[in-house]
């Protein structure tokens, strides 16, 4: 079993900044990679980012420009950078932790963009 603990969200007004951030423990393996997804009030959840074993990045169109994903393998721990934040950016932020045949999930963070 792997934990994930996601922290970092808050209230921020447009154009504000937030930095997440998602700790795994437990049986730490070498993961293909980890993502975060997102979901607001009354909408499907949207992918955001992910980072891949290789270091290979993947961002949501929406985002690109906006939000950095990264991570410290030391400390089993990803981030997302959230520059120049949107009322549309407001949901709950989740991380996940994947490999072949498996998917961990975090319980989320709220993020809130006040306009």
């Amino acid at each position: 079993q792997v934990q994930l603990v996601e922290s970092g969200g808050g209230l921020v007004q447009t154009g504000g900044s937030l930095r997440l951030s998602c700790a795994a423990s437990g049986s730490i393996s070498n993961a293909a990679g980890m993502t975060w997804y997102r979901q607001a009030p009354g909408k499907e959840r949207e992918f955001v980012a992910s980072i891949f074993l290789n270091g290979h990045i993947n961002y949501w169109d929406f985002v690109k420009g906006r939000f950095t994903i990264s991570r410290n393998n030391a400390a089993n721990t990803i981030y997302l950078q959230m520059d120049s934040l949107k009322p549309e950016d407001t949901a709950i932020y989740y991380c996940t932790y994947w490999g072949p045949g498996y998917t961990y999930w975090g319980q989320g963070t709220q993020v809130t963009v006040s306009s």
